[in-house]
């Protein structure tokens, strides 16, 4: 690599900037960027979690004829909200990938996740895109999933729908605030395609108390209504 750089820097490719500096100065300059950029994802520095719930019967009609083989969207299982993932969260931006390769989830772990994140595809994932940056093993991490599932409560009207049903993406969060006491709206969003729900963000201390999340809430679905499809399985 310095033997490469060295060259350029001979037959003047690397410009005037770096043609005035020392070759060990230009050098650090180059690497400097990546170093700083990688100190930043590191397990368990972050500000807070993203609670994200989909809606499932999106995901499962962006699916087409694929949806018959995908466990996420069995009929025997009617499936409407359900864990998308627990998103550690920068005040602005967020971490990723914080370990490489993510350590092994144990098939006993993934199987007891099933209810609320569906698919072990997604269970895998999270873990490694999002879970270990959360500073948990994979037990501490899918546990504390579940303890944020359990602490919002689903507005009972959105439990299950048997047919389309277009909905403001102010009334939705109406719905789940008043089902969620201290939950305010600068504490959530709601994501949407160009016409459809697809997920339901809600911010959370680490103690998972809501807490304000402005960057999360000015990235709102911007639709006057949106169309909520129906679960699969029907009645």
């Amino acid at each position: 690599m310095i033997v490469h750089f060295l060259a350029r820097r001979a037959a003047g490719l690397l410009g005037p900037a770096f043609a005035a500096l020392p070759a060990l100065a230009a050098l650090a300059l180059l690497c400097a960027a990546p170093a700083a950029a990688g100190q930043r994802d590191v397990p368990g520095r972050f500000d807070f979690y993203v609670l994200s719930l989909s809606w499932s019967p999106t995901y499962c009609e962006d699916r087409g004829r694929d949806a018959d083989r995908d466990p996420q969207c069995s009929r025997a299982r009617p499936y409407a909200f359900v864990v998308h993932g627990l998103w550690p969260q920068y005040e602005r931006g967020f971490p990723a990938d914080c370990v490489y390769p993510a350590p092994y989830v144990p098939n006993d772990l993934v199987r007891s996740m099933l209810d609320v994140m569906p698919s072990k595809k997604l269970i895998i994932h999270e873990w490694r895109k999002h879970g270990t940056c959360s500073g948990l093993g994979a037990r501490g991490y899918f546990d504390l999933v579940r303890r944020a599932k359990e602490k919002v409560a689903i507005p009972a009207e959105f439990t299950r729908l048997n047919s389309y049903r277009m909905v403001a993406p102010a009334d939705l969060e109406a719905a789940f605030r008043a089902a969620n006491p201290g939950l305010k709206p600068d504490m959530m969003s709601v994501d949407c395609d160009k016409r459809r729900l697809r997920e339901v963000r809600i911010c959370m201390n680490r103690d998972l108390s809501f807490r304000a999340c402005a960057e999360v809430d000015r990235r709102a679905c911007r639709l006057s209504k949106m169309a909520m499809p129906p679960v699969r399985g029907g009645n």
